[in-house]
Protein backbone atom coordinates (compact mmCIF):
# COMPACT_ATOMS: atom_id res chain seq x y z
CA UNK A 1 0.00 0.00 0.00
CA UNK A 2 1.65 3.36 -1.17
CA UNK A 3 1.98 5.97 2.00
CA UNK A 4 -0.44 8.83 0.58
CA UNK A 5 -3.27 5.28 0.43
CA UNK A 6 -2.46 4.24 3.98
CA UNK A 7 -2.68 7.85 5.15
CA UNK A 8 -6.24 7.75 4.02
CA UNK A 9 -7.16 4.20 6.04
CA UNK A 10 -5.82 5.62 8.56
CA UNK A 11 -8.50 9.07 8.66
CA UNK A 12 -11.30 6.49 7.51
CA UNK A 13 -10.82 3.87 9.73
CA UNK A 14 -10.10 6.20 12.87
CA UNK A 15 -13.79 7.83 11.41
CA UNK A 16 -15.62 4.47 11.47
CA UNK A 17 -14.70 4.13 15.35
CA UNK A 18 -16.79 7.56 16.19
CA UNK A 19 -20.17 5.69 14.63
CA UNK A 20 -22.63 3.71 17.24
CA UNK A 21 -24.80 0.91 16.98
CA UNK A 22 -27.83 2.45 15.57
CA UNK A 23 -26.90 5.44 14.43
CA UNK A 24 -28.39 7.04 11.02
CA UNK A 25 -25.19 8.34 9.00
CA UNK A 26 -24.78 10.09 5.99
CA UNK A 27 -21.25 10.15 4.32
CA UNK A 28 -20.30 12.88 1.87
CA UNK A 29 -18.72 12.21 -1.36
CA UNK A 30 -15.35 11.23 -2.15
CA UNK A 31 -13.01 10.20 1.11
CA UNK A 32 -16.07 10.15 3.98
CA UNK A 33 -17.85 7.24 1.10
CA UNK A 34 -15.21 4.63 2.19
CA UNK A 35 -16.23 5.08 6.44
CA UNK A 36 -18.78 2.62 5.59
CA UNK A 37 -16.25 -0.07 4.99
CA UNK A 38 -14.71 -0.22 8.15
CA UNK A 39 -17.57 -0.34 10.63
CA UNK A 40 -16.18 -1.59 14.01
CA UNK A 41 -17.51 -5.27 14.33
CA UNK A 42 -20.91 -5.30 16.10
CA UNK A 43 -21.81 -2.11 14.99
CA UNK A 44 -24.86 -1.15 12.48
CA UNK A 45 -25.49 1.60 11.40
CA UNK A 46 -28.32 2.60 8.89
CA UNK A 47 -26.38 4.77 5.58
CA UNK A 48 -29.07 7.66 4.16
CA UNK A 49 -28.45 9.21 0.89
CA UNK A 50 -29.94 12.33 0.54
CA UNK A 51 -30.71 11.63 -2.93
CA UNK A 52 -33.42 9.85 -1.45
CA UNK A 53 -33.35 6.31 0.08
CA UNK A 54 -31.87 4.63 3.67
CA UNK A 55 -30.16 1.70 3.94
CA UNK A 56 -27.34 2.35 1.17
CA UNK A 57 -25.19 -1.07 0.75
CA UNK A 58 -21.71 -1.17 -1.32
CA UNK A 59 -20.86 -1.10 -5.00
CA UNK A 60 -22.66 -3.55 -6.30
CA UNK A 61 -20.70 -6.46 -8.01
CA UNK A 62 -19.72 -5.99 -11.93
CA UNK A 63 -22.59 -7.22 -13.81
CA UNK A 64 -25.07 -6.54 -10.86
CA UNK A 65 -24.99 -2.97 -11.32
CA UNK A 66 -28.76 -0.66 -11.91
CA UNK A 67 -27.89 2.52 -13.37
CA UNK A 68 -31.27 4.04 -11.16
CA UNK A 69 -29.73 3.16 -7.87
CA UNK A 70 -27.08 5.83 -7.42
CA UNK A 71 -25.92 7.77 -4.19
CA UNK A 72 -25.93 11.73 -3.67
CA UNK A 73 -22.11 11.73 -5.75
CA UNK A 74 -23.89 9.83 -8.62
CA UNK A 75 -21.46 6.60 -7.48
CA UNK A 76 -23.21 2.99 -8.54
CA UNK A 77 -24.32 1.93 -5.03
CA UNK A 78 -26.70 -0.96 -3.67
CA UNK A 79 -29.80 -0.63 -1.27
CA UNK A 80 -29.65 -3.04 1.47
CA UNK A 81 -32.93 -5.63 2.49
CA UNK A 82 -35.30 -2.92 4.37
CA UNK A 83 -33.62 -0.09 2.84
CA UNK A 84 -36.33 2.56 1.64
CA UNK A 85 -36.62 5.23 -1.34
CA UNK A 86 -38.38 8.21 -1.16
CA UNK A 87 -38.93 11.92 -2.53
CA UNK A 88 -36.03 14.31 -2.10
CA UNK A 89 -38.80 16.12 0.16
CA UNK A 90 -39.12 13.32 2.55
CA UNK A 91 -35.13 12.89 2.23
CA UNK A 92 -34.32 16.76 3.22
CA UNK A 93 -37.35 16.45 5.77
CA UNK A 94 -35.44 13.63 7.33
CA UNK A 95 -32.24 16.00 7.41
CA UNK A 96 -33.87 18.99 8.59
CA UNK A 97 -36.03 17.48 10.89
CA UNK A 98 -32.75 15.95 13.24
CA UNK A 99 -33.22 12.38 12.38
CA UNK A 100 -30.00 11.78 10.84
CA UNK A 101 -27.56 11.27 13.79
CA UNK A 102 -23.82 11.93 12.30
CA UNK A 103 -22.68 13.31 8.84
CA UNK A 104 -18.84 12.95 7.68
CA UNK A 105 -17.90 15.48 5.13
CA UNK A 106 -15.08 16.87 3.36
CA UNK A 107 -13.53 19.92 3.48
CA UNK A 108 -11.82 22.62 1.64
CA UNK A 109 -11.22 24.79 4.77
CA UNK A 110 -12.49 24.36 8.18
CA UNK A 111 -11.27 26.63 11.48
CA UNK A 112 -11.49 26.87 14.78
CA UNK A 113 -14.81 27.63 15.22
CA UNK A 114 -16.05 24.91 13.76
CA UNK A 115 -16.84 26.64 10.56
CA UNK A 116 -16.86 24.50 7.49
CA UNK A 117 -16.00 25.22 3.64
CA UNK A 118 -16.06 22.94 1.03
CA UNK A 119 -18.07 23.21 -1.62
CA UNK A 120 -16.77 26.32 -3.62
CA UNK A 121 -13.52 28.02 -4.67
CA UNK A 122 -14.52 31.67 -6.38
CA UNK A 123 -13.64 31.48 -10.49
CA UNK A 124 -13.58 27.78 -10.46
CA UNK A 125 -16.52 25.91 -12.19
CA UNK A 126 -18.10 23.68 -8.98
CA UNK A 127 -21.13 21.24 -9.28
CA UNK A 128 -23.04 23.08 -6.43
CA UNK A 129 -23.24 22.54 -3.13
CA UNK A 130 -25.66 19.70 -2.74
CA UNK A 131 -26.88 18.44 0.67
CA UNK A 132 -23.90 19.78 2.45
CA UNK A 133 -25.64 23.01 4.09
CA UNK A 134 -28.22 21.21 5.22
CA UNK A 135 -26.69 18.45 6.49
CA UNK A 136 -24.25 20.42 8.99
CA UNK A 137 -27.25 21.85 10.44
CA UNK A 138 -29.73 19.42 10.53
CA UNK A 139 -27.21 16.36 11.35
CA UNK A 140 -26.92 15.98 15.39
CA UNK A 141 -23.39 15.71 14.82
CA UNK A 142 -20.56 16.86 12.26
CA UNK A 143 -17.25 15.15 11.59
CA UNK A 144 -15.06 16.08 8.99
CA UNK A 145 -12.23 14.01 7.20
CA UNK A 146 -10.04 15.02 5.61
CA UNK A 147 -6.08 15.27 4.65
CA UNK A 148 -4.54 17.55 6.42
CA UNK A 149 -3.08 19.83 3.73
CA UNK A 150 -3.69 20.54 -0.05
CA UNK A 151 -0.43 20.15 -1.45
CA UNK A 152 1.95 21.72 1.11
CA UNK A 153 -1.30 24.38 1.94
CA UNK A 154 -2.75 24.17 5.82
CA UNK A 155 -6.83 23.56 5.27
CA UNK A 156 -7.53 24.13 9.32
CA UNK A 157 -7.04 27.71 9.86
CA UNK A 158 -7.60 30.27 12.24
CA UNK A 159 -10.51 31.68 9.95
CA UNK A 160 -12.28 30.38 6.84
CA UNK A 161 -11.27 32.43 3.41
CA UNK A 162 -13.40 30.52 1.15
CA UNK A 163 -17.13 31.13 1.08
CA UNK A 164 -18.97 28.72 4.40
CA UNK A 165 -20.80 25.36 3.67
CA UNK A 166 -21.94 26.29 7.12
CA UNK A 167 -21.04 28.29 10.69
CA UNK A 168 -19.72 27.00 13.57
CA UNK A 169 -21.74 23.50 12.99
CA UNK A 170 -18.17 21.13 13.01
CA UNK A 171 -17.57 18.93 16.19
CA UNK A 172 -14.57 16.50 15.42
CA UNK A 173 -12.10 17.04 12.39
CA UNK A 174 -9.97 13.63 11.80
CA UNK A 175 -6.73 14.01 9.53
CA UNK A 176 -3.93 12.04 8.80
CA UNK A 177 -1.78 13.72 11.87
CA UNK A 178 -4.47 13.98 14.48
CA UNK A 179 -8.02 14.29 16.20
CA UNK A 180 -9.33 17.40 16.96
CA UNK A 181 -12.52 18.78 18.66
CA UNK A 182 -14.49 21.61 18.32
CA UNK A 183 -14.64 23.08 21.64
CA UNK A 184 -15.95 26.76 22.94
CA UNK A 185 -12.65 28.03 23.38
CA UNK A 186 -10.85 26.87 20.79
CA UNK A 187 -9.51 23.90 18.87
CA UNK A 188 -8.12 20.99 20.88
CA UNK A 189 -5.89 18.14 19.89
CA UNK A 190 -7.44 15.05 21.46
CA UNK A 191 -5.22 12.15 19.69
CA UNK A 192 -1.81 12.15 17.29
CA UNK A 193 -1.16 9.83 14.94
CA UNK A 194 1.65 7.48 15.12
CA UNK A 195 5.08 9.22 14.37
CA UNK A 196 4.17 12.55 14.25
CA UNK A 197 4.68 15.07 16.94
CA UNK A 198 2.73 18.52 18.44
CA UNK A 199 5.22 20.89 16.86
CA UNK A 200 4.29 18.87 13.34
CA UNK A 201 0.64 19.25 13.79
CA UNK A 202 0.95 22.78 14.75
CA UNK A 203 3.28 23.56 11.97
CA UNK A 204 0.72 21.80 9.14
CA UNK A 205 -1.95 23.94 11.42
CA UNK A 206 -2.59 27.85 11.16
CA UNK A 207 -5.34 27.73 13.75
CA UNK A 208 -3.93 27.80 17.61
CA UNK A 209 -3.94 24.14 18.64
CA UNK A 210 -4.62 23.47 22.05
CA UNK A 211 -3.67 19.91 23.61
CA UNK A 212 -5.50 17.76 25.46
CA UNK A 213 -3.18 16.10 28.94
CA UNK A 214 -3.61 12.97 27.69
CA UNK A 215 -2.80 12.59 24.27
CA UNK A 216 -3.00 8.96 23.21
CA UNK A 217 -1.86 7.67 19.83
CA UNK A 218 -4.42 7.68 16.94
CA UNK A 219 -5.85 4.27 16.72
CA UNK A 220 -7.56 2.91 12.96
Amino acid sequence: MDPRERMRELIVRRVARELKDGDVVNLGIGLPTRVADYLPEGVEVLFQSENGFVGLGPAPDVGQEDPHVVNAGAQLVSILPGGACFDSATSFALIRGGHVHVTVLGALEVDQYGNLANWMIPGKLVPGMGGAMDLTVGAKRVIVAMEHTNKGRPKILEQCQLPLTAAKEVDLIVTEMGVMEVRPDGLWLTEIAPDTTVEEVQAATLAPLKVADYLPVMQP
